[in-house]
């Protein structure tokens, strides 16, 4: 049996669209010989100082600071490990749930992934944005700054390591279908020059 790897994926919990695609990691785990660690991107970094953007993704990245925070807390707290459970907690409310992201939901989900609820008061600070920004950067570094989040690093076929923006999919493949589409990302990635492929999106975020 070939021993198992990992795969490192950056998400903001703000996106839906990482969402999908970390449900899909999941399902890679079942499927084939990787275990996935998550990290902690940011739109909100990402994208500023940018005034070309529309008032409303304006308005969005707004709130999309305290989720992060609140993440990268719970990191320096408690250690990689516990990114997992938060963002599943965090990702269901926010998406699944259509919560509000506010205090409210952050005590909540820190609550649910056995965290202190007190780390919630980080959301409306900048205490920890200097380790954001250094989370965020370990993210980028490989795949530049043109694209946002998710973005995966994962050896690959020969055990090189690749990195890469998405894939954005929906709905979350499932079982072995998961497993394929692993394999061929991991198979275009791989391949030297190769940046991208890309079509129209013809679909909202599916979240099944």
């Amino acid at each position: 049996m070939t021993d198992r790897v990992t795969a490192d994926m950056w998400f903001d919990p703000a996106c839906p669209w990482a969402w999908i695609t970390s449900r899909w990691l999941l399902e890679v785990e079942q499927v084939r010989n990787v275990d996935i660690r998550f990290h902690v991107m940011s739109l909100a970094v990402l994208n500023d100082g940018r005034d070309e953007l529309s008032e409303d993704y304006k308005e969005f990245l707004k709130t999309a600071w305290g989720p992060v925070r609140v993440c990268v807390a719970a990191e320096q707290r408690y250690g990689n490990e516990v990114l997992r459970p938060l963002y599943t907690a965090l990702g269901t409310r926010i998406h699944l749930q259509k919560q509000e992201r506010n205090t409210e939901l952050y005590v909540a989900a820190l609550t649910e992934a056995g965290l202190d609820p007190a780390l919630a008061e980080v959301a409306d600070s900048t205490d920890v944005d200097d380790a954001l920004r250094a989370s965020h950067e370990a993210g980028m570094r490989p795949v530049g700054q043109d694209v946002g989040t998710p973005v995966v690093h994962a050896p690959g076929p020969d055990g090189s390591p690749v990195a890469f923006f998405g894939p954005v999919i929906t709905p979350a493949p499932k079982g072995e279908v998961a497993g394929r589409l692993w394999d061929g990302v991991l198979l275009v990635t791989a391949t030297p020059g190769f940046y991208e492929l890309k079509r129209t999106r013809e679909q909202d975020p599916i979240f099944d």
